[in-house]
């Protein structure tokens, strides 16, 4: 299994509802670039400018509930 009970089959499939970006699990310094908290981590696009956060254990992709990053 892979991060949230996602087998890395399941991660590699992983896209931004937005910009349709491939998605990996990213947490901590790695996420330093956004003014929201990610406690659980969140999922990054491969431009690093969205994240989708880890909430109660679950991914959100609700676009809404993306963040831009401030840089």
């Amino acid at each position: 299994m892979s991060q949230h009970g996602l087998s890395h089959e399941t991660s590699r499939l992983l896209r931004c509802p937005v910009t349709q970006q491939p998605l990996h699990f990213a947490e901590g310094d790695e996420l330093s670039g956004f003014e929201a908290e990610f406690p659980e981590g969140a999922y990054l696009t491969k431009d690093r400018k969205r994240a989708y956060p880890v909430e109660n254990g679950f991914l959100n992709l609700v676009p809404e509930r993306g963040e831009t990053s401030a840089g």
